[in-house]
C-alpha cells in the first residue's frame, strides 16, 4: 500500500495508481461530488492527497452495498476517515443495509431450494 509523504496534489492517473482505483472509477466519483479537485494551470485535474482516504473509503462502501447517492450522503466521519467505523448519523441506514442483504439472501435460499427439488424430482414444483 502506497503513501504519499508530501502534501503535493495528485494527478489523476497517480490517484489511480494509489489506490488501485480506475481514472474512469475516479472520475464518475468527482462528477457524483465525492471527491473535490481542481484544475492546474494547464489544464489538467488534481485532487489534494486526502482523495487518497476517500476514494479508499468509497470503495469500501460499495463493496457493502451502497450507491454513490447514499455515499453522498453520509457525513464526513464515514467519507473521510480511512477505516472508520459507523457513525451514530449512519446507523440505521446501515442496519437497513443489512435487513436488504439478508432478504435478498432468504430469497436466493429459496430459489435455490425450488431449483434442488425441481432437478431432483424432474419437474417444477408449485409455488408454496
Amino acid at each position: 500500500m502506497e503513501k504519499t509523504a508530501d502534501a503535493t496534489p495528485l494527478t489523476i492517473g497517480k490517484l489511480a495508481r494509489v489506490t488501485g482505483v480506475s481514472v474512469r472509477a475516479i472520475r464518475h466519483y468527482d462528477a457524483n461530488q465525492l471527491l473535490a479537485s481542481f484544475r492546474a494551470c494547464n489544464g489538467y485535474r488534481l485532487f489534494p492527497t486526502t482523495a487518497i482516504t476517500q476514494v479508499r473509503q468509497i470503495q469500501r462502501m460499495l463493496a457493502t452495498g451502497f450507491s454513490l447517492a447514499e455515499i453522498r450522503a453520509f457525513p464526513d466521519c464515514m467519507r473521510l476517515i480511512e477505516g472508520a467505523g459507523a457513525c451514530s448519523e449512519t446507523t440505521a441506514l446501515q442496519r437497513k443495509r443489512l435487513a436488504d442483504i439478508e432478504a435478498q439472501i432468504a430469497g436466493l435460499e429459496r430459489r435455490r431450494a425450488r431449483l434442488l427439488r425441481t432437478l431432483a424430482e424432474g419437474v417444477i414444483p408449485p409455488l408454496d
